[in-house]
């Protein structure tokens, strides 16, 4: 491992994209947001997933166009993400989406012909700290099976929730197959193995080989109901006009609906409720031995304030070297 001042892997970052063809301000925008995957210890999204968006990006057969809004109305709008980088189409998406939820009470945007659009917790934290609860559901390339089958069908199809609240917002957010996509790359660059259960070869085979899991497919998260879960997610992808099954990595759908608590109830009051019966959950009895019980998100805070009270991450060597290679090239 390498350790890396915070300001020297935030450089890192903006030099590859830089170096990408991103503009200053759309560098920036990927650096905070792949940094923050790093600080809350989310590792195979944060600068590995660097490299994998200039191969993306290098391996593209044309341009990114510009990010297009190509139908719209007071409480939605439906985004042509030009085949930019999810990071970018997401932030503006979460942008539409805020200032419309704050004039009329509630919006929903969608967005296609994007990839790589990250966490999705990333985008309900802003939300949250405008006042607004919210949900985002993503749909992406066929390389989960549904429960009881060996080839994809759904993409990794993430989906998270967003609720204001103090010290910190409660956000749930999970990928509904059985292991990430970046973790699958990250694992197959350092040569490390799947764990038993996550994928299956081209042929069907289970398969702790991540190359061999990239060929075939990874399996679902929480059986029967996960994969119901993840056939949701993969619909509500596509009303943004997105690919049932896309092929390589392209046209994602991005789904985001945020709601104003004071178009219900007094927003305040919403906040100090969730705030408190967070607090109960917290509070619950664990089971004898067992750590403190957690709200989602509660650890990806913690991970994040020891990250900036340190001041370093610690990445693969490996991802280090490489991403020096890509921003000096």
């Amino acid at each position: 491992m390498t350790t890396l001042p915070l300001t020297d892997a935030h450089g890192l970052v903006l030099a590859a994209m830089t170096r990408a063809g991103q503009t200053p301000d759309g560098a920036a925008v990927i650096a905070d947001h792949l940094l923050d995957c790093e600080l809350r210890g989310l590792t195979f999204g944060g600068l590995a997933r660097a490299l994998s968006i200039v191969e993306r990006i290098r391996a593209a057969d044309s341009a990114p166009q510009p990010i297009r809004v190509v139908a719209e109305t007071p409480v939605s709008a439906t985004l042509d993400g030009g085949d930019q980088v999810g990071y970018l189409v997401g932030m503006r998406a979460l942008d539409l989406a805020t200032e419309k939820a704050r004039a009329q009470g509630m919006a929903v945007v969608g967005a296609r012909n994007t990839w790589y659009t990250g966490m999705f917790s990333y985008y309900l934290e802003k939300a949250a700290a405008a006042g607004l609860a919210g949900m985002i559901a993503g749909s992406g390339p066929a390389v989960v099976a549904p429960e009881g089958g060996t080839e994809g069908r759904f993409g990794t199809n993430p989906i998270a929730f967003g609720f204001p609240a103090a010290p910190t917002p409660v956000i749930w957010d999970i990928g509904t197959s059985a292991v990430m996509y970046g973790d699958v790359v990250l694992k197959a660059r350092l040569g490390e193995k799947l764990e038993e259960g996550q994928a299956f070869d081209a042929a069907g085979a289970p398969t702790l080989d991540p190359a061999a899991a990239l060929g075939g497919a990874f399996g679902v998260w929480g059986g029967h109901k996960g994969s119901g879960l993840a056939m949701a997610v993969q619909l509500l992808g596509m009303m943004s006009g997105a690919s049932a099954a896309p092929p390589g990595i392209s046209d994602c759908g991005f789904f985001v609906l945020l709601v104003d608590p004071a178009a219900l109830t007094d927003p305040d009051d919403y906040r100090q409720r969730v705030s408190e019966y967070a607090a109960s959950i917290r509070a619950t009895r664990p089971v004898e031995g067992g750590p403190a019980v957690r709200v989602p998100f509660d650890r990806s805070v913690a991970s994040r304030e020891e990250a900036l009270r340190r001041g370093t991450i610690d990445v693969p060597d490996a991802v280090v070297a490489a991403l020096r290679k890509t921003a000096d090239d």
